[in-house]
């Protein structure tokens, strides 16, 4: 038995400790019951969303139930494991994971994963990358501005600062895909100098996500500013991946596969840049068995772009012209689909429509067929024009509608 508290100050401190289990929220569901965003929804999430599943019912949610999941906001993997009077006595006294120290030192749990959702999340209005498309372009030539090369520098301080937070929180699934950031991320501000780091990170990335060990310290190298790997380092892989038996009784096998998704997605950019075009389709393959289930929407098939596009580009890059063009039809297609369905989402039709053409384009000028690939580009710029006016139009009658619906309510008082 422990000393029982004999002034008044010991005795309240001894009441704020005590869990009132009457104001505790429910405990979460089971892990086999969290589908993420493959559950699509009955009605939109937002009004005029067009989130509409393409050839079935139902609408998706723009992948808000998968960055639930990823993120884990109500801390339900903490719940299961400690159990839920554990976990709650554990967050009121605040001895639960979390950063003590900077700048989120005041912050709780559940603050600092907003933060870290935001670092992973959020996209600028100067992000490059911004935009559902994942395709893999060398962008770094050496030439760019010094306010590109900061913004980019910037962007990769942001996935390593994800990545501390992420190991402080414990919070392993985001970890996975800070890895995969700070891949894409290399990329962007190094090109092929960049190659090797950013394939390393992929492959830990994909590690976290898999169905065996990781070593934690092996990890934590990647969010230093200038990461020092001794080729002597000795591994001590203790903590079991995303889709080992023992962590798939704590969270869903979703979360592992959106992880794994993102990191082979990622780590098949690097091995592209690397030159390595057989094994950057490989790993783009890789990612169709993880997809195949999910629902026809506009977010998904985004995905599914990228994968078609990235490969068509590996066999562009090797010479292969008619085997590229085979992939970029059916890029192409995802978004003809979406234009051909009344429900399906224009926007993101045209947009891959146009984005597997540009991709036709360059692959023509690489197999020495310029003048074709000058005239597709040509319709891509025509068709992007046209889009935009439109656009610009359906804004403006927008307005005006607005406008005209404004003076009729300020008229009505008036006439009474």
């Amino acid at each position: 038995m422990g000393k029982k508290a004999r002034s008044n100050a010991g005795i309240q401190k001894a009441q704020a400790r005590k869990l009132d289990k009457s104001q505790l929220p429910p405990p979460p569901p089971p892990p086999s019951e969290e589908l993420g965003s493959a559950k699509v929804l009955e009605t939109p999430s937002l009004p005029g969303t067009g989130f509409k599943v393409l050839n079935g019912d139902g609408y998706d949610d723009g992948g808000v139930a998968d960055l639930s999941l990823l993120i884990d906001l109500e801390d339900s993997v903490q719940r299961r494991r400690r159990g839920e009077n554990e976990y709650f006595t554990a967050l009121k006294a605040d001895l639960l994971p979390r950063a003590t120290r900077g700048p989120m030192a005041k912050m709780s749990r559940r603050e600092q994963k907003v933060s870290l959702a935001q670092l992973l999340f959020s996209e600028d209005e100067e992000a490059e990358d911004r935009g559902p498309s994942e395709v893999f372009m060398d962008s770094a030539d050496g030439e760019d501005d010094g306010k590109t090369v900061k913004h980019r520098e910037t962007r990769l301080a942001q996935a390593k600062a994800a990545l501390r937070l992420s190991l402080l929180l414990r919070e392993a699934a985001c970890a996975s895909l800070s890895l995969a950031e700070l891949c894409k991320r290399q990329l962007a501000l190094k090109g092929k100098a960049g190659a090797e780091e950013a394939l390393r990170c992929a492959n830990k990335a994909l590690e976290i996500s898999g169905d065996g060990f990781w070593d934690g310290d092996e990890v934590a190298i990647e969010a230093e500013d200038e990461p020092d790997v001794d080729p002597k380092y000795e591994k001590n892989a203790t903590t079991p991946g995303l889709a080992h038996e023992t962590t798939l009784k704590l969270l869903p096998i979703r979360v592992s596969h959106l992880c794994k998704r993102s990191a082979l997605l990622q780590r098949g950019n690097a091995l592209a840049a690397l030159g390595r075009q057989d094994d950057a389709r490989d790993s783009y393959e890789q990612v169709f068995p993880l997809v195949t289930d999910e629902p026809r929407c506009a977010r998904v098939d985004w995905e599914r772009f990228s994968l078609f596009i990235n490969i068509g580009n590996t066999y562009s890059r090797s010479g292969d012209y008619d085997l590229a063009d085979e992939q970029y039809k059916l890029a192409e297609q995802l978004g003809k689909d979406h234009l051909g369905d009344t429900e399906g989402s224009d926007n993101d039709g045209h947009g891959m429509v146009d984005g597997a053409k540009r991709a036709r384009s360059f692959a023509l000028k690489k197999a020495g067929r310029e003048e074709e690939g000058k005239t597709i580009l040509k319709e891509v710029i025509a068709s992007q024009i046209k889009l935009k006016m439109e656009k610009e139009k359906k804004k403006e009658e927008e307005e005006e509608a607005a406008k005209k619906v404004a003076e009729n309510a300020e008229a009505k008082p008036e006439e009474s």
